[in-house]
């Protein structure tokens, strides 16, 4: 269910996104604990001497005060919460494509506290800089998974547990199902899915077709309009 409360205070929240507002302002997409995407805006925050200017940096911790009844929400104050993560090179481009996710899927002001607590926790595993694609695929996995989306993975179309020798064609909403039953979707190993299921991506086999599966998946549910951050991890090392 929505939540639309008038004030909000010390919110554990994470800044998605800004673009400009008006004249010296900024809209703020943030990503919060208890109330899911929320949109503010900042007031007079792109004068030189904002106080709140030096605050909106993303993939750092914060805890916000916003108000207002509207979708678009005044956003007042904005303070250092926890310590600083660190995103350099691919690690950072992985991190924007996180918040583009979360930005395209997530809708306004519906609370996801265990996708949140997980976002920080892969924020962090980012920042180590290795196994970036696994982090991707984990996250990517239970974003999907905590909005309610169907994506089984030990289990195929008729409840019949996977067999780690077989393969499987997995379609978008049906799940995992024998080659022949359907020509959509994408072919891969119940290895595969197994490994996923246990959040293990060591092996080439599984790193290659998880990432297809879930790129497969995110294009079902996002529609026509691709991933801009995507494109340019793709560009850079297949991730």
């Amino acid at each position: 269910m929505a939540i639309n409360q008038h004030k909000q205070s010390n919110q554990p929240a994470y800044v998605l996104h800004t673009y400009e507002f008006k004249e010296t302002s900024l809209v703020v997409e943030l990503f919060t604990k208890e109330h899911g995407r929320v949109a503010a805006v900042a007031k007079g925050a792109r004068r030189p001497r904002s106080a709140m200017r030096g605050q909106l940096q993303s993939f750092q911790m914060l805890s916000g005060t916003w108000s207002g009844k509207n979708e678009l929400k005044t956003l007042h104050s904005l303070d250092w919460s926890d310590g600083l993560v660190t995103l350099q090179g691919e690690a950072l481009m992985c991190g924007f494509y996180l918040n583009e996710l979360l930005l395209r899927l997530l809708p306004r002001e519906d609370a996801y506290a265990q996708l949140f607590e997980y976002y920080q926790a892969t924020l962090k595993a980012l920042a180590k800089g290795t196994h970036l694609a696994s982090y991707l695929r984990r996250f990517e996995l239970k974003m999907l998974q905590e909005m309610g989306y169907a994506v089984p993975l030990d289990l195929d179309e008729n409840d019949v547990v996977i067999d780690v020798v077989k393969q499987y064609r997995y379609e978008a909403e049906y799940g995992a199902c024998a080659l022949s039953a359907t020509k959509n979707g994408i072919v891969l190993s119940g290895q595969t899915l197994l490994n996923m299921k246990q959040g293990n991506y060591l092996s080439p086999q599984t790193q290659q077709q998880s990432k297809q599966l879930m790129r497969y998946l995110l294009a079902y549910y996002l529609g026509d309009k691709p991933l801009y951050t995507r494109q340019l991890l793709m560009d850079l090392q297949g991730l």
